[in-house]
């Protein structure tokens, strides 16, 4: 029988190298991965709520159908455990995990766009909108896996800076494109045509090896990989046992600490500026929106650019106390400033500042957890931290009502400044070298008991 491309191994000439084998494949490849990650959120967060509002839907519907698309995300600590355990070896650890969310994605778009009369159907269509937010949620676990598994430490916080940006193009034009098609063609054929994108995306890990002499489809040649062998878990308990040992170190529980203040202070002040410039500075919505929407492509944009570069060429933990400190800077030019507020170009390049800061902050504290994840569980452990740091947004946001109803404009602005300066101080007490230390004596001891058959 005459081979196919799909079977040949990676050590024929003409074939793709495994992704741990090349940089730039490995840039290219969660590029477009974080770019389908933002085609749900552009348009089921943003460009369908505009457009039920256009077509007269209340506000509880609209609220109803994007708590539909957000709630699966609050599963993810539960799914980060499941890829940890199972996974079909001979195709690569995270990537058959990654197919299935694209695929899983592609699908619940289609099923989407069939949904009869959207509009009046809304159960339906709320049902249709969690599916797409759980294969979104669950793509984002398995990519961000397969980042920590696949990329060098020393790339990491490229990597990050590049997934970020691209997660924000493919919010921005899957919102762009979507209402586009919405007005000009739509409901049904504007969805479809957001499946054929994640399809056409999907191909890139479909093609992509993980690690040389992997399978790309069950059926076709190659087998695991010796490295992933060595790192799959079997068994709940070792996972588990695993996580504990991981998440207990002094390091792990500081860096979850500055996740839960750092992201929680981040949703604290983006949920208090537009409240403040529409009520105390007089702006209209549309405003905001128009300033936001700038401000926010140009911090993605540039952290996509330089974010990674300056992490990686001075270090993560000096140039997240620069950041922090530029962050408090800026917050108290905004609050001491005051016969600026008048002046939109000062309040706009206020917002400016900060998303560019934002972007490059996240970007620090996503590096920061990757290096400091075990491999074996890295999913879970990883995940865990970003649930923490959720939890902390949610404490942001619901710390805005008590500042607001004891103090002034001025002094809950500050708030930010307050809370960043305590993620800042934490910061100190973080030492990655030694949590990477701590992390391969963790390895030895678990390769020592596996050999010799006593649990380290």
């Amino acid at each position: 029988m005459k081979a196919t491309i799909l079977d040949m191994p990676t050590t024929k000439t003409g074939s793709l190298p495994a992704l741990s084998e090349n940089t730039w494949l490995r840039y290219f490849n969660f590029i477009t991965l974080y770019v389908a990650q933002g085609i749900p959120e552009g348009m089921a967060f943003f460009g369908i709520p505009a457009w039920m509002a256009m077509n007269g839907k209340t506000p509880g519907e609209i609220g109803g159908f994007v708590a539909a698309v957000g709630l699966p995300w609050s599963f993810k600590i539960i799914v980060a455990p499941l890829m940890d355990r199972f996974t079909y070896l001979p195709m690569g650890r995270r990537r058959p995990w990654v197919l299935i969310g694209q695929l899983g994605l592609m699908l619940s778009f289609i099923a989407m766009a069939f949904v009869p009369d959207p509009l009046n159907n809304l159960r339906l269509f709320m049902l249709a909108g969690f599916a797409v937010g759980f294969f979104g949620a669950f793509q984002d676990v398995a990519t961000d896996g397969m980042a920590i598994d696949i990329v060098p430490v020393n790339q990491q916080a490229r990597a990050n800076g590049l997934m970020w940006g691209a997660k924000i193009m493919g919010t921005s034009g899957s919102l762009a494109l979507g209402s586009w098609l919405l007005h000009e063609y739509g409901f049904s054929s504007a969805i479809l045509m957001l499946s054929v994108a994640v399809c056409l995306i999907m191909m890139v890990p479909l093609f992509l090896r993980e690690r040389p002499g992997e399978k790309l489809l069950p059926w076709t040649s190659g087998k695991a990989s010796p490295e992933t062998q060595q790192i799959q878990l079997t068994n709940w308990s070792t996972i588990f046992r695993s996580l504990l040992k991981v998440f207990s170190l002094r390091n792990s529980l500081l860096l979850a600490a500055v996740a839960f203040i750092g992201l929680g202070s981040f949703n604290y002040i983006d949920t208090l500026v537009p409240i403040f410039t529409v009520q105390r500075l007089g702006w209209s919505d549309q405003a905001y929106s128009k300033f936001f929407a700038t401000a926010s492509l140009v911090g993605g944009l540039s952290g996509m650019i330089f974010g990674g570069i300056l992490i990686d060429r001075f270090g993560k933990k000096r140039m997240l106390n620069i950041y922090f400190f530029a962050l408090i800077l800026s917050n108290c030019s905004l609050v001491f400033i005051q016969d600026q507020w008048v002046n939109s170009t000062f309040i706009g390049g206020y917002m400016m500042i900060h998303q560019v800061l934002y972007v490059f902050t996240s970007i620090g504290i996503f590096a920061t957890a990757m290096e400091c994840c075990w491999k074996k569980v890295s999913a879970t452990q990883f995940t865990l931290y970003m649930t923490i740091g959720n939890l902390g947004r949610i404490a942001g946001a619901k710390l805005i009502g008590p500042m607001k109803n004891q103090f002034s404009w001025e002094y809950t602005l500050l708030g930010f400044s307050m809370l960043i300066a305590m993620a800042w101080l934490i910061i100190q007490f973080i030492h990655i070298h030694q949590q990477v230390k701590r992390v391969s004596e963790l390895e030895e001891n678990d390769v020592v008991g596996r050999m010799t058959g006593i649990p380290a």
